[in-house]
C-alpha cells in the first residue's frame, strides 16, 4: 500500500527536468512531474515518494487532507 499526499503546485522550477515545487500544508517540496506532464502552477496533485503521480480537484485535495489530519490526531 502507498499512501500520497495532495499538495498545489506553485512553481515549475526546471520545464526540461520536469520538476516543480508543491505546497504541502504550509511545507515547500520539490517533485518530480514527469507522471504528469499536463500539469500546471495552481494545479492540485497526489505525490508519493517525490514524484507527482496523478492531478486531482480542489474538493478532492481538502477531503484527502482533512482525513489525513484526523488519522494524526487520532494517533
Amino acid at each position: 500500500m502507498c499512501l500520497g499526499i495532495p499538495g498545489r503546485i506553485v512553481r515549475i522550477d526546471d520545464p526540461a527536468r520536469k520538476l516543480g515545487t508543491v505546497d504541502v500544508a504550509g511545507v515547500l517540496r520539490q517533485v518530480n512531474l514527469v507522471c504528469t506532464p499536463q500539469v500546471a502552477v495552481g494545479d492540485w496533485v497526489l505525490m508519493h515518494v517525490g514524484f507527482a503521480m496523478a492531478r486531482i480537484d480542489e474538493e478532492e485535495a481538502a477531503r484527502t487532507l482533512q482525513i489525513l489530519k484526523e488519522l494524526g490526531e487520532a494517533l
